[in-house]
């Protein structure tokens, strides 16, 4: 790839300078470059894009045909709806096609690349270097200060110079991919607000007396409700909680004391599957168990009512059954932390940003993208098309 780490090579102070080398940074830069502007693009990684190579099992989980404010969390989701209506998921379908990256919909209308998720980044970096970006790797920006003219960004290899400068480094979320606060940093000192960071899509911990512990691998659809928000998808027990996509949904929504309302049967009606006369001799345990694993359907049920044959049971025990089955409620003791998280709500207030351009209110010439803004994207290629979407925003407005 065309990624270079000229450490010795002086760079003329430059019309963009973009921090970030990811999804928002390589899109920002690509689009800038080819309206004609001069464009540094610098990051610390040795390689370009580490969080879309392992995105998605390693095949870029890269948009969603289904997208909309609506599957964002932040102060104002509102604030996704100008980017997200200029860059849509056709855009991205089109931009794979046109590189011959051939692509897949899984359910949820999530859109995979049949092959690695390096392949797209092949694609962006070449297209930032035929627009004539300069890519510097290994740069770490430690520093920014602005002045009337041009930003200087302090790196351990000497200072780079631009007119413009872009934020585009992320948040903290999923550390073992190059990710740091170093975007959040740099943001505070040029005199952005930044909201708390709380990891999201991530794994939640449940209490030590939980009833369900114990059945790690166990994986099954499910309905969660979070207040009013409600998602369904699979979900998988791990040693310390749920994991899986209900569970990393959830988690989006979830906040410290809040419960989980989990419907283990969410395509059955379990009180109707008791008043069926063909399953009075039944165990109660052996009908729940024809619907999900046997181990599960003996640690969820009442052991006074699992044993029981379903034709002796009373109507209030019927009941409290199908509550027991449909309305499971538990209150998490807490996640699995930023290192689990694929990402982090919170950063960069976006009333501080105008949401056509990505531009600052408080700086100008400043423009901030993807992950580094109060904006996470729910599980299903939402967070990688924000990046895309911001990051174009910006590369169309830089010097407009």
């Amino acid at each position: 790839m065309s990624y270079v780490s000229p450490s010795t090579v002086s760079i003329p102070a430059r019309d963009l300078l973009v921090i970030g080398a990811g999804a928002s940074g390589l899109m920002c830069a690509m689009v800038a470059g080819r309206r004609g502007l001069s464009v540094t693009l610098a990051d610390a990684a040795a390689r370009p894009g580490g969080k879309i190579a392992v995105s998605g099992g390693g095949k870029a989980n890269f948009t969603n045909l289904h997208i909309t404010p609506e599957q964002y969390v932040g102060a104002d989701t509102a604030f996704c709806a100008p980017a997200l209506e200029r860059c849509t998921p056709q855009d991205m379908l089109n931009y794979a096609d046109r590189h011959g990256i051939p692509w897949e919909e899984r359910e949820h209308g999530r859109i995979f690349c049949r092959v690695s998720a390096r392949r797209l980044i092949e694609a962006l970096v070449k297209d930032c270097a035929r627009a004539g970006c300069v890519m510097l790797a290994k740069r770490a920006v430690t520093a920014v200060r602005a002045t009337d003219a041009l930003f200087t960004a302090d790196t351990d290899l000497g200072p780079l110079t631009a007119r413009h400068l872009v934020i585009a480094a992320g948040s903290p979320a999923w550390p073992q991919a190059g990710a740091t606060d170093g975007g959040l940093r740099l943001a505070r000192s040029l005199g952005h607000s930044v909201a708390p960071v709380r990891p999201v899509l991530v794994p939640l911990n449940m209490p030590r007396e939980w009833a369900l512990h114990g059945l790690e691998g166990i994986s099954l659809a499910v309905r969660i409700r979070v207040r009013d928000h409600v998602f369904a998808d699979h979900l998988l027990f791990t040693h310390q909680g749920i994991s899986g996509p209900a569970a990393l949904l959830a988690s989006c929504r979830w906040e410290p004391g809040t419960a989980l309302e989990i419907d283990f049967l969410p395509e059955r009606r379990f009180s109707e599957l008791l008043d069926a006369p063909e399953c009075g001799k039944l165990l109660v345990r052996s009908l729940l168990s024809r619907h999900m694993a046997r181990r599960l359907a003996d640690k969820l049920l009442p052991p006074e009512l699992a044993a029981r044959k379903v034709a002796e049971l009373s109507r209030a025990a019927r009941t409290l059954l199908h509550a027991t089955v449909h309305a499971h409620t538990v209150t998490p003791t807490g996640t699995c932390g930023l290192r689990r998280a694929e990402a982090a709500a919170g950063g960069v207030a976006t009333r501080e940003v105008d949401a056509r351009t990505m531009e600052s209110r408080r700086c100008p010439r400043l423009y901030l993208t993807g992950e580094v803004l109060d904006v996470a994207g729910y599980l299903g290629g939402y967070n990688l098309h924000w990046a895309w979407a911001s990051g174009k925003a910006a590369g169309e407005s830089v010097g407009a």
